[in-house]
């Protein structure tokens, strides 16, 4: 581990986690470890904590719950501290992005957008998942009707509905940093993912950040989830704001080396943003 120097600027870093989880889910919990050994202290704070502002970098990491406070979340994002930004929250939080990056050429599990007043053309032939475009309350409907009465339920409450294929398919997690293929898990634990499945991931991201007007890199960590398999993956869901990593899932020595990545990635940022340990001194 590098020793802090006292006569050399160290940057504060907060990694954010959620008011039920203020330290972050378990999968996390190396990451301040992993810091450290590149001389960088964090903490962490619940991403509604006031003391968020005398950080000079803020990481969200595990802010599940954030669409039930939306304009809360997004009033704390919008501090130049912390790194993520309002538009990206805006399109990552709204899942209709999937019907963007479908028109941008990325193949994705087919979704039908229901704005309030809408409804299906006719009952589904197959179970589907019903939910809501921003937020929680997402349903698998097997029964004749109940698509349609859980549509009815979000519209009643000015919400617009998603309605997807439900799919029995496994999926693939695939975690990438600063824009780099990391490491893909499932259910089950790691693997080693087909490269076409790497390739519908990559094709998400870059066309995500095409969108926003950023690069691949200029994400620190993004989740790609894909479901079927080489030659007919599809994407089912792209998350960039605190995604699970899956540290976990690896093996020791795999994890070891992920996280380093991690920290080298933050190292990066800080860099970029004039925050590096050695960019000034204390007086």
């Amino acid at each position: 581990m590098k020793l802090a120097r006292p006569d050399v600027f160290h940057p504060r870093l907060v990694l954010a986690g959620c008011p039920v989880l203020p330290g972050g889910q378990s999968d996390d919990d190396a990451l301040v470890p992993a810091l450290a050994a590149r001389g960088l202290h964090a903490r962490w704070l619940s991403w509604d904590d006031p003391a968020l502002g005398a950080a000079d970098l803020v990481i969200p990491r595990c802010v599940a719950g954030y669409a039930e406070r939306l304009a809360e979340f997004r009033a704390v994002i919008a501090a130049p501290n912390v790194l993520l930004d309002t538009a990206t929250l805006d399109w990552n939080s709204d899942r209709r992005y999937l019907l963007e990056l479908a028109d941008r050429g990325v193949p994705t599990v087919p979704t039908t957008v229901l704005a309030p007043g809408g409804r299906l053309a006719e009952e589904p032939a197959a179970p589907v998942v019903v939910g809501p475009a921003v937020g929680t309350g997402t349903r698998r409907c097997t029964e004749r009707g109940a698509a349609a009465e859980h549509i009815g339920r979000l519209h009643r409450d000015g919400r617009v509905a998603l309605v997807q294929p439900y799919l029995t398919e496994s999926r693939t997690a695939l975690v990438f940093l600063a824009g780099r293929a990391s490491h893909a898990f499932t259910a089950e634990g790691a693997v080693d993912a087909d490269f076409s499945l790497w390739d519908l991931g990559a094709a998400a991201l870059d066309a995500a950040a095409a969108r926003l007007d950023t690069t691949a890199a200029g994400f620190l960590a993004a989740r790609a989830e894909v479901t079927g398999g080489p030659g007919a993956a599809r994407l089912l869901r792209l998350n960039l704001i605190g995604p699970r990593l899956g540290w976990l899932a690896l093996d020791a020595q795999a994890r070891a080396g992920r996280l380093r990545e991690f920290a080298l990635a933050v190292e990066s940022v800080l860099q970029r943003r004039g925050l590096g340990p050695l960019s000034h001194r204390r007086p």
